[in-house]
């Protein structure tokens, strides 16, 4: 894997959840930092069942914790750094429980009243001893009109802390941060791939790193070859987790062994950026970067305050003007936090023609995805979305391009029993690789990789027809050998009898 850094990120903010003082940056962000929540005027010494709240680590977000009873906390969600609007994502730890502590964790602040809580969405929650996130019972959480916090919406969700000396943690949705996200990437570069480039196109407010992938045969980026280029980008929104984990799986897919991603990477040149927002990301925020500003309503026009943004445009502006690279697709993925099932947006075009085009994928992907609705895919040109990457890069790039975006629910979709089958990490994943998969009946590669999977079953055939040729020689050397050695020891048994008989008869 080729790594091309134009980068300096000496000064990057880095791995916020392993730094010794964890980053002054959470400090200035008004979280709660291992905060023991105590009846009113209690002044004595904490005790075991005092629990103890925090959120002063990468993506986390808890503003203020209200004690109501010793089971019973209200939680307020921090807005967005530098937009008070948006109050959604939260990820917070608790401790200091006694065993088998019970708790009922409200959260009253939520500035969507819209939400997926309605439709049995839970919590997830991981512990010290269990280290993997899992979804709460959809029985445990609780999404109404309060008459205690003014007829706000609120959540609630109860717990049993069952372990002594256990830290517990709880998030809105399976986190994904940005370091996960280098870690994942250095894993990759450390294979030294040669159909996987990795560059740093530009540092973020924080500098942190904005990475895009390029997934293609050697061959496909010689200047003077025609390429198809794929441009896909996620995580635009921070609090939207789902979406990192769909463009993991499309990676996962495309630098693979299997023949179906071979074919693509010889047909087509995939262009990735799998976190357009960093800081976002890394200071929990929901919606926003860390100028306070939704990233995707600037595509118009990105500022000094939006660099990913501007990076990331510039780079399709320049595939786009070169005459031997065909832009074809750019797909935005994300997650969405009041409707089930994935499902795709696109654009209307006066275009019939193109219109109709632009249809053809989302029906693909519908067959090799069994969580993708078409009922729920719609196209549109809202004027409120004029900002998007969808929208802006649908009027402006070459008229062949289709442009998306993929939305993915943050907590399910509906099965064959017409029930919510809750997404894991796993399933996030599994709608990435169907997603990458779909390009192969787009540009009907079917027959390609068909042919590719008769010439390695064929290979794999001679290499064990090989094989067992080897182990039978082996075994007739083995066998001769054996011949050599018996003649050897009879040959010798009879000059030693000989003697010894000459030597009797003396």
């Amino acid at each position: 894997m080729a790594s091309t850094d134009s980068c300096d990120s000496s000064d990057s903010v880095g791995d916020q959840s392993t730094s010794n003082n964890r980053h002054d940056v959470h400090l200035r962000l008004g979280n709660v930092s291992n905060y023991y929540a105590t009846p009113p005027n209690y002044n004595a010494a904490i005790k075991k069942g005092h629990l103890k709240f925090d959120a002063e680590f990468e993506c986390g977000n808890l503003l203020k914790v209200e004690y109501i009873s010793e089971f019973e906390y209200d939680l307020y969600v921090r807005p967005d750094i530098s937009n008070s609007r948006f109050r959604v994502w939260f990820y917070f730890t608790v401790s200091n429980n006694k065993a088998g502590q019970r708790a009922i964790f409200n959260i009253v602040n939520f500035s969507k009243t819209k939400s997926l809580y309605r439709d049995g969405m839970a919590p997830v929650i991981k512990s010290t001893t269990r280290p993997k996130w899992v979804r709460l019972s959809a029985k445990n959480a609780f999404y109404y009109r309060s008459p205690d916090h003014d007829n706000n919406y609120v959540m609630s969700f109860a717990v049993v802390l069952d372990k002594e000396n256990e830290e517990y943690s709880f998030a809105y949705c399976y986190p994904y941060s940005y370091s996960k996200l280098q870690r994942y990437l250095d894993a990759i570069e450390a294979r030294s791939l040669r159909y996987v480039r990795r560059e740093c196109i530009a540092l973020t407010l924080q500098h942190r790193r904005l990475d895009m992938i390029t997934i293609t045969s050697p061959g496909n980026l010689q200047h003077d070859v025609e390429k198809k280029l794929i441009f896909i980008s996620a995580r635009v929104h921070p609090g939207e987790s789902p979406s990192s984990y769909v463009c993991q799986g499309i990676i996962d897919f495309l630098i693979s062994d299997s023949p179906a991603a071979k074919i693509l990477r010889d047909n087509l040149v995939f262009k990735i950026v799998p976190m357009l927002n960093p800081d976002g990301v890394s200071v929990g925020n929901y919606r926003c970067s860390l100028a306070g500003d939704d990233l995707n309503r600037h595509w118009h026009d990105p500022t000094r305050q939006h660099p990913t943004l501007s990076a990331t445009k510039d780079i399709l502006m320049e595939h786009d003007s070169d005459n031997t690279c065909n832009v074809e697709f750019y797909v935005d993925i994300h997650g969405h936090t009041s409707l089930v099932n994935a499902f795709i947006y696109g654009n209307i075009f006066d275009d019939s023609t193109r219109f109709e085009k632009q249809s053809i994928f989302p029906k693909l992907l519908s067959n090799n995805a069994d969580d993708f609705s078409m009922a729920k895919t719609c196209f549109n040109k809202d004027a409120v979305k004029a900002g998007t990457g969808r929208r802006f890069l649908g009027s402006y790039l070459n008229p062949n391009a289709l442009c998306y975006t993929l939305e993915v629910s943050c907590y399910g979709y509906q099965n064959v029993a017409n029930s919510i089958t809750p997404y894991t990490e796993e399933g996030f994943m599994r709608l990435g690789r169907s997603f990458a998969k779909t390009f192969v009946d787009y540009y009907e590669l079917n027959g390609c990789v068909s042919e590719l999977v008769a010439e390695r079953a064929a290979a794999a055939a001679i290499r064990r027809k090989n094989a067992r040729e080897r182990e039978g020689n082996k075994g007739k050397k083995q066998t001769g050998d054996r011949d050599i050695k018996e003649t050897r020891k009879t040959d010798s048994q009879a000059v030693l009898w000989n003697s010894s008989k000459q030597n009797y008869e003396g």
